[in-house]
């Protein structure tokens, strides 16, 4: 039973929220961060940015404690408001590229995440975990949902239909061509029946944003177990989300770089990949490959295709079967000598959204040595991974939609 609840959010005015979205921050070169900065008063950046007022650059608790005094001068300001009601806000993007994700920003349980009826398929690392709990206890907000997808359900998608037939709060488009619009959903009545559709699933799952839920959840425990009154009903036992259908989901595949060939020539490497692969020289017209347990690579100015040999490796769960770790067992580690996919110097990723030649042109530089692509994963493999209790590898999902910054947020 899964607990979707509404809430209050601090949002924009509807006259400055296209000024005050923003793009996840590390997301900007430092060209676009300063331009935005320099020119437009009112971008979020503004916030997670707060050193940018004195010239430079502050980290740690120092920076956290800005960020709260930057955000609270944009309340004060009046360039942010908050919502008396509790509300679901239903939320419509539309990319430059014509697809359309329809969802709602609601606050999900933090108990549901510990009792995995929130499921988790992505690895977390600890540090970053704690490090992020910590900014969220001291700046007591946060700005960026955690995007979650549910079994498609004809209720729920009724209602956001019939809401998207009035008036949008917000409608705005940024740079990147993507239109955004916010309906806020203030009905009890059909806040009751959302939310009981919910209750009705036995699991949700994340589909972005795990080290951020993670956090959110030692948020949780920590001011639980600080708080001797506590009830249930605080805010800090629920965390802000948007909410997709599985049908409207986009999954991409990211392609994976190294370095070099860990010692190996050429010729010595192929000889290598031939034990476990079908190799085919493609030449220099780019290929991609089209079925599971089919890969490309690039390799000094030449495409390749690598068919698994399957009856030379063994499928023992779905994990295994996972195209991201069949290559990581096969060629990362073995033979390239790459164990650490997150941490290791010599990885580069591209996500697979963007085309093929932006993996030929990172090895044509020289600045790697060898790339490698695969499909995407589908929603299924997400979630028999998470049902399993199982873990993908780092960087083996690029999802959509990508939400802006600022546009909703949630204080603690």
């Amino acid at each position: 039973m899964a607990k979707i609840l509404p809430f209050k959010a601090v949002r924009p005015t509807r006259d400055k929220v296209s000024l005050v979205a923003s793009r996840s921050y590390q997301t900007y070169t430092q060209a676009e961060r300063e331009a935005r900065l320099d020119y437009n008063p009112f971008s979020f950046l503004h916030i997670v940015n707060p050193g940018y007022k004195y010239d430079r650059e502050i980290a740690g608790t120092d920076r956290y404690q800005l960020v709260r005094n930057r955000y609270l001068e944009f309340k004060e300001d009046e360039i942010f408001v908050h919502d008396e009601k509790p509300s679901y806000y239903i939320y419509k993007i539309v990319d430059r590229d014509k697809q359309v994700f329809n969802g709602v920003i609601a606050a999900a349980s933090a108990e549901d995440y510990e009792n995995d009826i929130i499921k988790k398929h992505e690895n977390t690392i600890e540090y970053r975990e704690r490090i992020f709990k910590d900014y969220l206890k001291t700046v007591g907000f946060n700005a960026e949902p955690v995007l979650l997808t549910y079994p498609d359900n004809t209720v729920i998608s009724g209602i956001i239909n019939d809401i998207q037939k009035e008036r949008a709060e917000f409608e705005f488009t940024t740079t990147f061509r993507d239109t955004h619009y916010l309906w806020k959903l203030e009905d009890s009545n059909l806040i009751a029946v959302i939310q009981k559709e919910f209750e009705e699933m036995p699991t949700i799952y994340i589909a972005d944003g795990h080290h951020r839920s993670a956090s959110s959840y030692l948020l949780y425990k920590d001011e639980k177990s600080q708080n001797p009154n506590h009830t249930g009903k605080e805010s800090y036992n629920q965390f802000m989300t948007f909410l997709i259908p599985e049908s409207e989901l986009r999954i991409h595949e990211f392609n994976r770089l190294v370095k070099d060939l860990n010692g190996l020539t050429k010729e010595e490497f192929l000889i290598q990949l031939d034990t476990i692969f079908r190799i085919e020289n493609r030449g220099i017209m780019p290929y991609k490959p089209t079925k599971k347990h089919h890969f490309s690579m690039y390799l000094d100015g030449e495409f390749y295709s690598l068919y698994l040999r399957k009856t030379l490796y063994n499928f023992k769960s779905s994990l295994d079967a996972l195209d991201a770790q069949i290559l990581y067992k096969t060629i990362l580690q073995p033979i390239l000598g790459i164990e650490d996919l997150r941490n290791d110097v010599r990885m580069g990723y591209i996500n697979g959204k963007k085309d093929v030649i932006n993996v030929k042109s990172a090895i044509d530089s020289a600045d790697y040595a060898v790339g490698f692509g695969m499909v995407p994963v589908d929603i299924e493999e997400i979630k028999q991974i998470a049902n399993e209790g199982l873990k993908m590898p780092p960087k083996s999902t690029f999802i959509e939609p990508k939400l802006r910054s600022g546009v909703t947020i949630y204080e603690f």
